[in-house]
């Protein structure tokens, strides 16, 4: 399995200058971790823009530097390698792109404004938009793999379910956290373990890009009402899984604070495509 990749993932030094924060070397390593742990190689596209305008560049938008009769044989003289590669080696999974980039955004890109347009478009920049039947993921959205999953775990199937969704995630990519192989799965406990299984549980929480709770049953479990309620406080995004026919008034499958400040399925299927699985991406239109 293999992806293709904008190369500043690979090296940021390509990039334009002065417009690497932070947050994107994070979102680079995370990207190459996530690879890493999936044993899915990581091949390089060929950066346009350094090709043409040399490494040392200002940041610029597509009109304004590279909408050029010579720019658009080179892209041309790309592709034409991109496709060999890919003819060598099958479909990649997908293309790993950098949104707002004029040559390798995912969902938007710099590419210029015309009047009083914005310059940032809707929209893959103007290299990946050649590749339109090659799902692609902008790489801040694959580099968030860290699944906590929060869920009852005190029947042994509840425990044997939880383990079976844990495996689903795996199987697409994700990296999971089950706070029952922690040590959470007795009741003959301590006060020294409750602490120590509450603090690791809450650095787990703290640590994961992504929140999955499993919430059947007459009402949601408490342990896990909790843990969603503190990451929708972090910020982090919930997702709830709920298989259970019933529902607690006109308008809700369970309770109105768990179903407002999370997205609710009903199906393990919804749930890995609503997560964003790179391996069920789909081919632009």
């Amino acid at each position: 399995m293999y992806v293709l990749c904008s190369p500043c993932i690979l090296n940021p030094a390509l990039r334009a200058d002065g417009i690497t924060r932070p947050s994107d070397l994070e979102a680079f390593k995370r990207t190459k971790d996530r690879c890493t742990a999936f044993g899915i190689e990581m091949v390089p596209l060929p950066c346009p823009e350094t090709l043409f305008l040399g490494p040392a560049r200002k940041p610029g938008t597509f009109l304004e530097r590279l909408d050029t009769p010579e720019f658009s044989r080179l892209l041309g003289i790309l592709e034409g390698a991109v496709c060999k590669v890919i003819s060598e080696r099958g479909p990649p999974l997908c293309i790993i792109g950098v949104n707002s980039s004029p040559t390798c955004g995912v969902t938007t890109t710099y590419y210029g404004n015309h009047g009083d347009e914005s310059p940032k478009w809707h929209g893959r920049g103007v290299f990946l938009s050649r590749f339109p039947r090659i799902p692609a993921m902008d790489t801040i959205t694959f580099s968030r793999y860290r699944v906590y999953l929060a869920a009852p775990l005190f029947s042994e199937a509840e425990r044997s379910y939880n383990s079976l969704l844990a495996g689903l995630l795996k199987k697409n990519l994700f990296e999971v956290y089950l706070p029952q192989d922690a040590g959470d799965d007795s009741a003959g406990r301590g006060k020294s373990e409750h602490e120590r299984l509450f603090l690791t549980n809450k650095k787990a929480l703290e640590q994961a890009d992504i929140v999955v709770s499993i919430i059947d049953g007459a009402d949601a479990d408490s342990g896990t009402s909790w843990e969603m309620g503190y990451a929708h406080a972090r910020g982090k995004p919930v997702f709830a899984l709920r298989t259970d026919f019933r529902r607690v008034g006109t308008s809700e499958k369970v309770n109105l604070m768990l179903e407002q400040s999370a997205t609710v399925v009903t199906t393990p299927g919804d749930l890995v495509e609503i997560i964003g699985s790179p391996l069920l991406l789909k081919h632009d239109r």
